[in-house]
């Protein structure tokens, strides 16, 4: 039996690169038959892919089910075979020539609805990244407000008083610091005092 990924290797390189080599030589040769071929394989191959999706989930436990999918991509693109081509003109074309107008209709109103979804959950999310940015600054506001006022005279001073202060560096303060310090401190406290 052939593993996973063998299977896997098989069909991405015989079922995806060799075609998207020879679309590439199919537009740089402006053949109007080859674009024709291979826009039959891509369609071909985009409903195998999504079949797949599915098959490799719940079909894979079949015996020979690797083989099968190694098969059918080789049979796809043979041009003994023209699988793509024979699928195309049986079954994708009539089905879709059918249903065409039904499946636009479909595709223009989902294209709507998911516009304006987008635009009403963009509004709200607008909304809310607004409302909590507002909430923050208001909160941080207020915090900030409550921290300081917190502080009293009594508070600085006992600060600069202790002989061991609680930060995590070792040095202290320099003699310049502290002698702004103590400066602002009276002049905040006669200010104090004069207003009283």
């Amino acid at each position: 039996m052939v593993s996973w990924i063998i299977s896997r290797l098989v069909v991405l390189v015989f079922g995806t690169l060799y075609p998207a080599y020879s679309s590439y030589k199919a537009v740089k040769s402006k053949d109007v038959k080859e674009y024709v071929k291979w826009m039959m394989y891509w369609i071909i191959y985009a409903l195998f892919t999504t079949v797949e999706a599915f098959t490799d989930t719940f079909v894979c436990w079949l015996p020979f089910y690797y083989e099968l999918k190694i098969a059918f991509v080789v049979w796809l693109l043979s041009p003994y075979t023209k699988g793509s081509s024979v699928l195309y003109r049986k079954f994708v074309h009539p089905t879709l020539s059918s249903k065409e107008k039904d499946i636009d209709e479909y595709i223009c109103q989902a294209k709507d609805k998911s516009y304006d979804t987008l635009v009403h959950f963009g509004r709200k999310g607008l909304n809310v990244a607004a409302t909590a940015a507002v909430m923050a600054a208001t909160k941080g506001q207020g915090v900030l407000s409550d921290r300081l006022r917190s502080f009293s005279m009594h508070d600085l001073s006992t600060l600069q008083s202790d002989p061991d202060p609680p930060h995590s560096g070792s040095t202290q303060p320099s003699s310049a610091a502290q002698h702004r310090t103590r400066s602002m401190m009276r002049s905040k406290s006669e200010s104090h005092k004069a207003s009283s």
